[in-house]
């Protein structure tokens, strides 16, 4: 057993490698998730979380670090800058020609870097104090991972439900190491969105029910990456051209003024994802795809899904021949799923399949 003056000395060693390994900020937590319960019921009670069903299937566990991971006592928090936009912009969105693909999901797969960072942490933390209990986490098991970076002092969740941080925005990805070193807890932050609603505001599928309320089952980053049917009529014009991902309520939060460009060249945008048109996107065979995706979350969607939501961002696109010819050339594509969608994106266009 470690005394308090060896922790206090140890979790600042620990900060330095984390600092060391590229993350920009760590903080410490205690695993009592007792007053994030009602909200995630209630969540889950009005069905918000659509099709992930393992949202449900595991919310004890989300609430419960140490059933997660026996003997957990502290949770580890780190965040990592992932953008390479120097500009908080929603320009990109209004050229109804290109294909917008949210900022994180340009480069590398996080979850990896992440991870192998979090390995790398333990690795050295285990160096100084011995063998210890630890597990490392990046979005991959039921962490509810916003809340214990807020217990931490990482940031705040916001109006749109994301960790809002007052010298980084938002833009950063999150990883934990869960662990059984009794190490001083950091204290929480104030929240600092005030009387602002411009997240609420703009949200094109008006996904927000209202301030920290978020129905997944409207919001563009669920619609083009974990619904795996149809996407419902009603709600594909207001998509724009958004083919994965969405961060237009990051982009208007006044916070991300102060977002910090990424230190890291896997982020680092791939195969012109920043800057493709959607018709150039949607001509790519399957063996392109799986090739100019290969370590990309991009991935997640699938071939078929990647050309669902293209097919979408053309149907809203400016009426052009070149849009209309890309369309075309998928009008009789093997998957029923691909044909629904180009023949609607084709009407879009006064055109019929």
């Amino acid at each position: 057993m470690i005394s308090s003056e060896q922790s206090r000395l140890l979790l600042s060693q620990i900060r330095q490698w984390a600092a060391e390994l590229g993350f920009q900020q760590l903080a410490v937590s205690d695993i009592d998730l007792a007053a994030y319960r009602p909200h995630l019921e209630s969540w889950l009670a009005r069905n918000f979380h659509g099709e992930m069903d393992y949202m449900e299937r595991h919310k004890d566990l989300r609430l419960a670090p140490d059933q997660l991971h026996p003997n957990t006592i502290r949770v580890l928090s780190v965040r990592m800058d992932y953008s390479f936009d120097k500009e908080q912009t929603l320009t990109p969105m209004r050229d109804g020609r290109m294909a917008y693909i949210s900022r994180y999901a340009r480069g590398r797969d996080y979850h990896k870097l992440l991870r192998k960072r979090l390995q790398q942490l333990a690795e050295k933390i285990s160096g100084e104090v011995g063998e210890f209990g630890y597990r490392a986490f990046v979005d991959s098991a039921p962490v509810l991972e916003r809340a214990l970076a807020e217990k931490g002092g990482l940031g705040w969740i916001g109006k749109n439900t994301m960790l809002l941080n007052r010298q980084a925005g938002s833009f950063f990805f999150l990883g934990e190491l869960f662990t059984d070193l009794p190490l001083p807890i950091d204290e929480p932050v104030s929240a600092h969105c005030g009387s602002c609603t411009a997240c609420l505001d703009l949200c094109p599928t008006r996904a927000f029910v209202g301030p920290y309320q978020l129905d997944a089952r409207r919001c563009i980053s669920y619609l083009t990456i974990e619904l795996k049917g149809a996407i419902p009529e009603e709600l594909r014009p207001l998509m724009g051209n958004r083919v994965f991902g969405c961060d237009d309520c990051q982009i208007v939060c006044p916070w991300n003024k102060f977002s910090r460009l990424s230190e890291e060249s896997d982020f680092r945008p791939r195969h012109g994802l920043d800057s493709s048109e959607l018709s150039e996107l949607f001509r790519w065979t399957e063996a392109e795809f799986l090739e100019r995706t290969t370590g990309s979350a991009i991935r997640r969607t699938g071939y078929e899904g990647w050309l669902r939501n293209l097919a979408v961002g053309l149907g809203n696109a400016p009426t052009s021949q070149k849009i209309i010819d890309a369309l075309q050339s998928r009008a009789q594509h093997p998957s029923a799923l691909v044909r629904e969608h180009v023949e609607w994106a084709l009407r879009q266009h006064g055109v019929t399949a």
